[in-house]
């Protein structure tokens, strides 16, 4: 399973992006793709219209909610990265990732990198 975070969605959506060209790579190869409800929340944020929503859920399986385990695992990754100002988002996203046995999709692997050593898998 992949998890996409909230700027890869966004880059899925945009033909001839590699986001999209990966999307569709995994769509063939059967992968199963979801998102997080925390990067969904982001990604409806926009600007996004009701058309390029739809366009992204009827790609993906239903976002994943953020549990408690999640929380702690975020937790955990906020506290193990250095507590970085507005960092906490991200670490919900990876958190969920972790918590599904998910790798994660992003176009900021800078942000989610120091997360790696704490159980986080990039795609």
């Amino acid at each position: 399973m992949i998890h996409l975070d909230t700027n890869y969605a966004i880059q899925t959506l945009i033909a001839g992006t590699k986001e999209h060209a990966d999307v569709r790579r995994w769509i063939s190869a059967n992968e199963p793709l979801s998102i997080s409800v925390v990067a969904l929340g982001e990604f409806l944020c926009g600007p996004i219209d009701q058309r390029e929503i739809e366009r992204l859920l009827m790609l993906l399986d239903p976002p994943v909610v953020f549990t408690i385990d999640a929380a702690q695992i975020a937790a955990d990754l906020y506290n193990g990265t250095g507590r970085r100002r507005g960092s906490f988002p991200d670490c919900m996203i990876a958190a969920t990732a972790i918590n599904a046995c998910a790798e994660l999709a992003t176009s900021n692997r800078a942000d989610f990198e120091r997360m790696v050593p704490l159980g986080l898998t990039l795609a």
